[in-house]
């Protein structure tokens, strides 16, 4: 296959797949082939479209497992190993990540499908009644915003490297591409870290401020909201270290009352939809999954099934005696393997941002900005810990709201972030080191001059 039939595959959207709940039959088109500009004339379309965005982050090579997998792998500094015989991943583990390689591919692609995703609702708006034209023009730039973000953190510098204006991360695309005749462009020139940050919080606030609160239908209960945007804008100020508005963000979602912490912390994962502390989840089911035999995070961490990661007890010894989350994990029959039992049951609801994070989030930037925005940090922390019977601080330091968000979100992509944005060694590596960031693909270079390789590789 040459390098240019293989690029626009990637960015025809192959999988243009209708969602699950549409009823659409003429989007339903089978994986491999492509929607034309002509199958798009009705807002049911547009919809079918949007919603197909969703499929999209299920995928593997989004949040199905990597963006939340790759992260943990890709920062850990001797919790977790990797001991699958799978080269590319072993890559990853070890930082020798190839520009060839199927990961840094798979990733770049996948992205770049969910945000011609939303490129094509964004473009096909005007076969939208005027009664919901803003909100799903919103729901198409959260899906682009948090799929950016994710990129931007995985090929660029962060944040906090400084140098925002001259920093390269990934190219803003902003056109919808459907058809060879506007392939051309697709072939931009990496965008500064600035510029995509921009986008991001553009986005982001768009969607916050036109999005539901809350939608009432089970089927669509996983769609994004006006505060999952809020908690993905708490992430985007936290690695801009803009934490005056990351407290605010994420006391917006506290406020709000949609979300409440679950009883007992192992009933917040492995459910089948999502739990009252779920801001924005991945709903799996056994007809639409990330994997059950070489992809998805069940298939990594069970021990039932590859069981590929094996934790370190070190982890384990972090947790005070009576706290439950050191108790939810997996062992094996000889104790030679420790697993989380986070990610246990195939088909489970998969949590991408869920409440206890935004209190630590807000108790975090409340003590670094100096602010008091909601809560004391000190409540915000022990009604955390509190829930997993953990014995409660008598004080507290952004450091220990730090450690707080490694005990309660292990194995959930969170530590790559606390890495970059806090500038903190992952073993001999700087946070800043080219080993941790992901290569260009080798095959984006080749079809797109333009494109700057990152050091290093």
């Amino acid at each position: 296959m040459k390098p240019i039939t293989k690029y626009i595959s990637y960015i025809l959207l192959p999988a243009m797949l209708a969602f699950t709940c549409a009823c659409n039959k003429k989007l339903d088109v089978k994986p491999g082939q492509q929607i034309s500009p002509e199958q798009i004339q009705t807002e049911d379309d547009v919809k079918a479209i949007l919603l197909s965005g969703y499929n999209s982050l299920q995928d593997p090579s989004a949040f199905g497992e990597r963006y939340i997998f790759l992260s943990d792998l890709l920062a850990d500094a001797g919790f977790i190993t990797y001991q699958g015989t799978f080269l590319n991943y072993t890559q990853v583990n070890n930082r020798q990540m190839q520009k060839s390689g199927s990961i840094p591919s798979d990733v770049w692609g996948r992205g770049y499908v969910t945000i011609n995703t939303a490129n094509i609702v964004l473009a096909n708006l005007d076969k939208v009644s005027d009664a919901n034209k803003a909100t799903l023009a919103a729901e198409a730039k959260f899906l682009r915003a948090i799929t950016y973000y994710e990129l931007a953190g995985f090929y660029g510098l962060p944040y906090s490297a400084g140098n925002v204006d001259q920093n390269l991360a990934v190219p803003l695309v902003t056109t919808a591409i459907i058809s060879p005749a506007n392939l051309p462009a697709s072939k931009q020139p990496r965008a500064t870290v600035a510029a995509i940050y921009t986008q991001i919080i553009a986005d982001l606030q768009e969607a916050a401020t036109n999005l539901p609160d809350s939608y009432s239908e089970k089927k669509n209960k996983s769609r994004g909201t006006k505060y999952s945007a809020y908690a993905f804008l708490s992430r985007v100020y936290m690695a801009q270290h803009n934490y005056v508005e990351a407290a605010k963000a994420a006391d917006k979602v506290i406020q709000s009352g949609n979300y409440a912490l679950v009883a007992s912390f192992d009933a917040e994962f492995n459910n089948t939809a999502l739990s009252a502390e779920d801001i924005f989840a991945i709903v799996q089911t056994s007809q639409s999954n990330a994997g059950t035999s070489n992809n998805g995070l069940v298939t990594f961490y069970a021990l039932d099934q590859r069981n590929d990661v094996t934790i370190s007890p070190n982890q384990i010894a972090q947790y005070d005696a009576g706290d439950q989350r050191g108790k939810f994990y997996n062992y094996s029959s000889d104790s030679s393997s420790i697993t989380t039992s986070k990610w246990r049951d195939l088909y489970g609801t998969i949590p991408v941002v869920r409440l206890a994070e935004m209190y630590l989030t807000r108790a975090e930037a409340n003590l670094r900005a100096g602010t008091a925005v909601g809560d004391d940090p000190l409540n915000d922390v022990n009604l955390v810990r509190n829930r997993s019977k953990a014995t409660p601080l008598a004080a507290v330091t952004p450091d220990d709201v730090v450690q707080e968000r490694r005990l309660e979100l292990a194995f959930e992509g969170d530590n790559f972030w606390i890495v970059k944005r806090l500038q903190l060694n992952v073993g001999n590596l700087k946070y800043n080191d080219n080993m941790l960031v992901f290569p260009i693909p080798q095959r984006e270079i080749d079809v797109n001059s333009s494109l700057v390789q990152n050091p290093g590789y």
